[in-house]
Formats: C-alpha cells, structure tokens, sequence
C-alpha cells in the first residue's frame, strides 16, 4: 500500500491566494468536508501535506520509499480513488484539468511529461480558482451528504415549531438545536452538524451545511448551496458562500457569492455586491498577476483572507479580494484588493497593520474560543506579513 501525499500544484495556489496563504489547498472547505477530509473518508486514512515550506511545520510531510502524490485541488470519489491506487511507480493519473495523481519514490515537478500517464476518463471536480470554492458548494454539499449520512443515525428535528419540507433530506447531528425555524430540503440536502444551532425565525434553504458547533442567529436567512464551517456565527442574509471555521458573520447585511477564511469577523450590517449593474462578467484580482482578472462570471461577490476583521456597514465592491489579518473600515465602497496586515478603508486611507499588534489581536481572538495560539502559527503569520509587506 503506497503513502498518500496531498500536494498542492503550484499554479492552482496562486491563484486561490489569500485563502492559501495560511493553509495547503486541500485543507479549503467545499462542500459539508475540507478536500482533505473528503481524500480521507475515500482512502480510510489521513494523507499527510506537501506544501510550502513555511506550513510544512504545521502541515508536516510523511515519505516512504512509494508515495501516491495526490493533487490536493481535486475533489476525491470512490472511483477517482479506486483509479488513483491502481497506477503502478512512474505512472501518473490525468484528466483533461491536469494531473489528478502520481505514484513515485520522490516528488516530481512536472509529472504529465515526465512519468507515464494514465487517462482519467470520468468527469474530475478540481477547486483551480477562488469562485469555484462557491460555484461548485451546492453540488459538493450533496456529494458529501450521501456520502456522510451512510449508516449514520439521524436524531431527526424535535421541535414541533419547526416547519419541514423534504424532511428526509435533512440529517441532524446529537446535540444540534433547531428551534421554530423553517427548513427546506426540496432543491438539496440540509445538514446539520453537532451541537449546532438554528435559532427561531430562521429559515434555511437546501443545499446547505452547518458544520459543528455553528450557530444561525435568530431570524438568520439561509440561501441556497451555503456552507458554514464549523464553529461560526451567521445571521443576517448568506446565499451561495462558504464560511471556513472560526469565522464571525452574525449580524443583519448581505454576504452573496463568497468565500471567508477562518477567524474572520464581519461587523454589523456589512454587505457585499456579487452582480454587477451592466451585467458585465466580474473581474477578480489575481496574486499571480497582480491585476484583474475575468472569472466569466456575473456572480462573484467577496473573497476574505483568514483572521480579517470587518467594521460596522462597511461596504464591498463586487468582486472584492482583501487579503490576510487586514483590518477594513470606515465610509464609501472599499477597493477590489485590500492586501494582506493593511489598517483602514476607502475614505481613511490604508496604512500597514503593525505586526506585533495583528499578531496580539490573533491571540486574544483564539483565545476567547479556548484554542491555542503557539509559536509555529505566529511563525506562518510573520512569514506572510514578509512576503506580503505593502
């Protein structure tokens, strides 16, 4: 049996920056799981993480004499699996994206032209660009509910105020509360995680995902093909986003279209444009570029980098980029790249967010949670406020 690896490919991270400036690209969350997590449940064991060197103490490299290198973009199925192992040393698996799989003693940089390939030929979900975290959530949402609620016991909804369409589409973790809200699985399976909230007057709309210990506040509106990671808080209006974990959206304002990191926080009444008036496809800046790029899309809404915070009404262009521990603030729509430890906003002005304090401001935001916040993450922080520095 080989040792399983998820790798990320070099171009696919660029361009999923800011979010993978903290985290390999498998550990992004689409759908109910992480990429990681769904490799995981497909192989019976955890892959360890070939990444960036700066993460590798965190997300640490296991090797062996036979590795199965997967391509941590790819979002894994039984059958993508069951192809993967079968390649013998010096194949490698591809599809018409890219190279899905390779099996080597050691890594290789370019794999489709240097070992032997095997064509893939069923259809592969690869997460290459940051709206595709959103634009494939609702279907991946499904994938992963089939796949999760197997022989799994479902506690059901208790609560005979709650109003129910498609019930047997909503799995309900022990411990969750749901309290006269309304759920609709009609158009998409509704999950809801352990020890997870839903308070009163909600009303939740399938696909969608409350992962473990997140709340919906009360009179929270719950659109289509949502996620929210685990141990968040929501309220207001979220349709089509993905929330990774930690991460704060709990007060009224519209977040469409978009993907937040994990410890952000969105003040009171933030809201964001995802459709542009001209109906023009939406342009989205590109770190590898370092300009704008067309996503051929007319949704694309605000793409938050991990431990941001957001204050009070502040307001986002469509197609807004703001990168890592940013602060953003203040009057007027902000710029389409706020770029990583800036301080202010569109009207104030930008000035760079002084690393001791960012990294104070982190500590005590992980803290109040009862999680730790110890010298191999404060080391990745610095690494990016270096590579990032205005």
């Amino acid at each position: 049996m080989p040792n399983y690896i998820l790798y990320d490919d070099a171009s696919v991270r660029t361009n999923l920056l800011p979010l993978t400036f903290t985290r390999p690209v498998a550990d992004i969350r689409c759908g109910i799981w992480t990429l990681a997590e769904k490799w995981a449940h497909f192989l019976g064991t955890k892959p360890s993480f070939l990444t960036e060197p700066y993460l590798q103490t965190k997300f640490p490299l296991i090797t062996t004499d036979d590795n199965l290198f997967l391509n941590g973009a790819v979002c894994a199925t039984a059958s993508l699996v069951e192809a993967a192992q079968s390649l013998a040393l010096g194949q490698a698996l591809v599809c018409e994206q890219g190279v899905v799989a390779y099996r080597a003693m050691y890594e290789v940089v370019h794999p489709a032209t240097e070992l032997k390939t095997v064509r893939f030929e069923q259809p592969v979900t690869m997460i290459r660009h940051l709206w595709d975290i959103y634009t494939e959530n609702g279907a991946l949402i499904k994938a992963d509910f089939a796949e999760l609620t197997i022989n799994r016991t479902n506690i059901g909804l208790q609560d005979p105020n709650t109003c129910a369409y498609a019930s047997e589409q909503i799995f309900v973790e022990e411990g969750a509360k749901i309290r006269a809200a309304v759920l609709n699985a009609e158009n998409g399976p509704i999950y809801i995680g352990r020890n997870a909230t839903v308070s009163e007057g909600s009303v939740v709309m399938g696909p969608f995902a409350l992962c473990e210990g997140s709340t919906v506040n009360w009179g929270g509106k719950m659109r289509m093909n949502t996620t929210v990671g685990p141990h968040c808080k929501v309220g207001g209006e979220v349709s089509n986003s993905v929330i990774f974990g930690y991460s704060n959206k709990a007060h009224d304002g519209f977040l469409g279209n978009s993907v937040l990191g994990e410890w952000c926080n969105l003040g009171a009444n933030t809201n964001n444009s995802n459709l542009k008036n001209d109906y023009t496809n939406v342009k989205l800046y590109n770190y590898g570029q370092q300009a704008l790029e067309d996503t051929g899309r007319l949704f694309c809404g605000l793409f938050v980098g991990d431990f941001t915070k957001v204050g009070i009404s502040t307001m986002f262009n469509t197609g807004t980029v703001v990168g890592v521990n940013a602060n953003v603030f203040g009057a007027g729509f902000q710029p389409k790249h706020v770029p990583s430890f800036t301080w202010g906003g569109a009207a104030e002005g930008f000035t760079e967010y002084r690393i001791e304090k960012a990294i104070q401001v982190v500590r005590e935001t992980i803290s109040r949670r009862g999680q730790s916040f110890g010298e191999t993450e404060e080391d990745i922080l610095r690494r990016i406020f270096d590579l990032t520095r205005l």
